[in-house]
């Protein structure tokens, strides 16, 4: 059943948004006939992409929810964490909507608090992604969650744990071959 919206979206301003809406949620219609956890991953994660854009948060949240969901079924790492760092930033963008500029007004707490479990469930399940490059990536957009959340001490962890893995990434063999005019030398 395609998901409905109970909130009343921003206006019509941007065309090719909601026109990319509309596409993603005749994808999703198309899908469900099959029930395939990996399409219906997918399908689910472009539609909240698509309400996020529009600036329709809650509903983002409520397709990434799903999109998770179907995701284990999938028994897909890389596409759980990548749905948890979505979720995150998308929990950071409806804190700083519900402060509506005064941060301290508490009012984004609750969907802060949400942002930073997503961030570190991802860090949690980053280490066992399929390439290291990835967690890499990974640890890097938690960062910017938990630093958008006022984390800055865990935003620096993240980022430190990321410097780790890059370095030894660099100093791996296969990236520390000479080019062919040096290796002669």
């Amino acid at each position: 059943m395609p998901l409905t919206n109970p909130t009343p979206l921003p206006a019509a301003h941007d065309a090719p948004a909601y026109e990319a809406l509309r596409r993603a949620t005749a994808d999703l219609g198309a899908v469900q006939a099959n029930g395939r956890p990996f399409e219906m991953t997918q399908a689910l994660a472009q539609l909240a992409r698509c309400y996020r854009g529009i600036g329709a948060t809650e509903m983002a949240t409520t397709s990434f929810e799903q999109a998770l969901l179907w995701s284990a079924f999938a028994g897909s790492i890389d596409g759980t964490v990548d749905l948890l760092c979505e979720l995150g930033e998308t929990a950071a963008l409806r804190a700083d909507e519900l402060d509506d500029g005064a941060p301290r007004s508490g009012r984004g707490h609750a969907a802060r608090e949400r942002a930073r479990d997503h961030a570190f469930e991802a860090a949690t399940l980053a280490a066992r992604v399929a390439d290291p490059r990835w967690e890499i990536v990974v640890l890097l957009r938690i960062s910017q969650v938990l630093e958008r959340c006022g984390d800055r001490d865990d935003a620096m962890s993240m980022q430190t744990r990321a410097l780790r893995l890059l370095a030894g990434d660099l100093a791996t063999p296969a990236d520390l071959t000479l080019p062919p005019a040096l290796a002669d030398c």
